[in-house]
């Protein structure tokens, strides 16, 4: 048996990891996925009422013809709450079987934090937590394990491990348990690639959905057929994961570089520019804004505008690669909502699309005016928060929309901080925006336009 730990419990993972790990099932293998949830957030109670069971329905357009396949999966062992069963979460640290750790905690997950306590656990990050789970299996005796992130982060593994490693500088954990995380655990960067729209959003959806599955499931997830999961070779791996098609397609490579690279600046950053415009615009979902001419078309020239010229010197092959992600986006089935696709849009602003904005920049020595359209409508969204009781909601032109981001964000734009002083901070960016020549004034004028009802696009 293979054993594997998940931190995270989402539609993606579930869409995407365990489905595959249930095909490696279907086709022979003998997997078990055990769920942790990271955060304090949410219940597990839906898991529970099903006996970790659930559905996956993938839908999309092949040949001209719509595809709707349906998936039972049954690879998940438990879920496990650390906040309420501790003792559960550590007990998952010293199996035998375990070889293999997921997680999926947004971009923001994979980070550090100086001031939090070994003593403590909910308050802490999920590297400090997963350094905890480490050095419980290293004091059991157990063998080391392949730790695959799949946050949308450059060299997610890497990160990860700087991370580990500076919580047990931090926390001045034994000097043999650094060596046994060095040689013993290798931590391999990836590369995820599916669109998931996640549980139906209306009552007429859930209705076709669960004719279509047979039984009503609340924790039922809609995909795109699409699938891809390249995976850095290191040590043994493909004795514990297999390349080629099950479900998804996994690629192990020793340079994952180029697949990181394409799919986050082309699908994930012309998703990320084009969700508050769209948002502003009036669309719904991703569906909408292709369907849409002037979202489409501002989609499109961004993409070969801003995006695509800066992935790799194959411009073309990246091209074919972007017209792919075009047809993805009018997968009608999807109903990709773009007020989903906004959680965390700041960090995600930030990995997605300020890489092409400063290769751009450097090239011509002015600023992109696509990538900077979107970026102002992302502060423009952000510059009429309102806290709401516990919420944060922005009131849009055609709706009411609940924002979700760090909570320090979140509490910047409600107390109408100035905009200039969040574009400078180097925390929350990297570096300051506000060094690139005439970014800030045009973002503060393209904001004033977009509140008096101007369209930029």
């Amino acid at each position: 048996m293979i054993k594997v730990v998940q931190f995270g419990e989402g539609n993606f993972l579930r869409t995407f990891v365990d489905l595959y790990f249930d095909t490696l099932n279907k086709e022979g293998g003998d997997y078990k996925v055990n769920i942790v949830k990271p955060i304090t957030f949410g219940t597990l109670d839906k898991f529970k009422a099903q006996n970790n069971k659930y559905h996956i329905v993938l839908r999309g357009v092949a040949n001209g013809k719509p595809v709707e396949d349906v998936y039972g999966v049954d690879v998940l062992e438990n879920v496990i709450d650390p906040f309420a069963d501790i003792d559960a979460y550590y007990a998952l640290a010293r199996e035998d079987d375990l070889k293999i750790i997921v997680s999926n905690t947004t971009e923001a997950g994979i980070c550090y934090n100086g001031n939090d306590k070994f003593d403590d656990f909910e308050g802490i990050t999920y590297p400090a937590k997963l350094t905890k789970f480490l050095l419980e299996r290293f004091n059991a005796g157990k063998g080391g394990v392949y730790l695959m992130p799949v946050e949308l982060i450059d060299n997610n593994a890497d990160e990860l491990q700087k991370c580990v490693d500076k919580y047990i500088e931090l926390w001045n954990l034994p000097e043999e348990f650094k060596k046994w995380n060095a040689e013993n655990n290798f931590y391999c960067n990836t590369l995820v690639d599916r669109i998931v729209s996640g549980y139906p959003r209306t009552p007429e959806d859930i209705e076709k959905i669960e004719k279509l599955i047979g039984e009503p499931d609340k924790l039922v997830s809609i995909g795109e057929p699409f699938g891809l999961w390249a995976v850095e070779k290191k040590g043994e791996i493909d004795k514990y994961i297999k390349d080629g098609v099950h479900n998804i397609e996994v690629v192990l490579t020793e340079n994952i570089k180029y697949y990181k690279k394409r799919k986050v600046r082309v699908l994930n950053g012309s998703h990320t520019n084009i969700v508050p415009v769209g948002l502003w615009e009036g669309a719904v979902t991703v569906y909408d804004c292709m369907t849409d001419e002037k979202l489409s078309n501002f989609l499109q020239d961004t993409l070969k505008e801003e995006i695509v010229p800066f992935v790799s010197d194959d411009i073309a092959a990246t091209t074919v690669f972007a017209d792919s992600i075009k047809e993805r986006f009018l997968n009608p089935y999807l109903n990709h909502l773009l007020v989903s696709i906004s959680l965390n849009s700041i960090s995600k602003w930030r990995a997605r699309d300020l890489p092409s904005f400063k290769d751009y920049y450097e090239k011509y020595g002015k600023i992109p005016a696509k990538l900077t359209i979107g970026f102002s409508y992302l502060m423009a969204i952000y510059s009429a928060i309102e806290k709401k009781g516990e919420e944060y909601i922005v009131k849009l032109p055609s709706r009411e929309i609940t924002i979700q981001d760090d909570k320090p964000y979140l509490e910047y734009f409600a107390a109408k901080k100035p905009l200039i002083d969040f574009m400078k901070d180097e925390n929350v960016w990297g570096e300051d925006l506000t060094a690139y020549k005439g970014f800030y004034e045009t973002v503060s004028e393209n904001i004033e336009k977009i509140y008096k009802g101007t369209s930029l696009i």
